[in-house]
């Protein structure tokens, strides 16, 4: 317990700093101004139109759990090019194996219709076809 002191100082040190010093002297020294385009929100220079409360498709939060996941492996194929030379032959078998088991969950995906944007085309069967699928 004695030799921890100095975080908990250092703590309250960022804490007082922080909290006092950055937030404190910003709201005294920053500017105050009452115009009236401040209160609005603003976007990229476009001014928003509309309302935030849009239902959006599920779609685009599978595609961005998607590029975190192959996102993340990217990670693990970066660490194992730093470390190729110590691994060697062993570890350049692995690193095929895992990304034929990342290219097989994209095939899986892609076959699946998880990365399909547009409205899935309806097949047409054509007349002679369904005349002969009424009689049988």
């Amino acid at each position: 317990m004695n030799t921890l002191w100095p975080l908990a100082v250092y703590f309250a040190g960022v804490i007082l700093l922080v909290a006092l010093g950055m937030v404190g002297l910003s709201f005294l020294l920053g500017q105050r101004h009452k115009d009236r385009a401040t209160g609005e929100p603003y976007e990229s220079g476009i001014m928003s139109q509309g309302t935030a409360r849009i239902r959006l498709s599920a779609k685009f939060y599978h595609v961005a759990m998607f590029f975190v996941v192959f996102d993340l492996e990217a990670v693990f194929i970066f660490a194992w090019a730093v470390a190729i030379r110590d691994l060697g032959w062993p570890g350049y078998i692995e690193v095929i194996i895992f990304i034929g088991v990342l290219f097989a969950g994209l095939v899986y995906l892609w076959r699946m219709g998880a990365l399909d944007w547009g409205s899935r085309p309806r097949i047409q069967i054509p007349t002679e076809m369904k005349s002969g699928l009424k009689e049988n």
